[in-house]
């Protein structure tokens, strides 16, 4: 049987979008996220994150700096019991670098995770704040995509 999972993006979904957090000093967490994670694992779906990162691409804040935040991010998470299985991130922009194939609203990042983690797209969710959170859901398989 294949896994289920829930997709979270991270900024306006798991925090405050303030555009380019990148410090756990600016990072706030959006309420009702640890209880909403929570539900989805209690009833057996693995939980990742997919994010574009395109500060990274813009030079505003470094891989390095990134990874210490999700770190830190997911020790929150785990603190309460809920277990972030992968985060997955775009660090790239096309204004700086080109195209990718994991930039929001490309599935590249959820295709990943799906063949990484045996998982099944129907029995999916992706919550995302952006259309284009939607649109990769969508364009992966993924079942129930909502625009939070």
């Amino acid at each position: 049987m294949k896994n289920k999972a829930l997709f979270l993006d991270r900024d306006g979904v798991i925090n405050i979008d303030k555009v380019y957090v990148h410090r756990k000093e600016d990072f706030e967490f959006v309420k009702g996220i640890f209880e909403v994670a929570k539900r989805y694992q209690d009833e057996g779906f693995l939980i990742f994150v997919i994010t574009n990162q395109a500060g990274i691409a813009r030079g505003l804040y470094s891989e390095e700096q990134f990874l210490e935040l999700t770190e830190w991010m997911k020790e929150r998470f785990a603190e309460r019991g809920i277990t972030i299985t992968k985060v997955y991130y775009c660090p790239h922009h096309p204004d700086y670098g080109g195209e990718c194939s994991c930039r929001k609203p490309e599935p590249g990042m959820i295709l990943q995770a799906i063949e990484e983690y045996d998982i099944d797209p129907a029995m999916s969710v992706l919550i995302g704040d952006k259309e284009s959170d939607i649109e990769a859901g969508k364009r992966a398989g993924i079942g129930r995509n909502i625009l939070y």
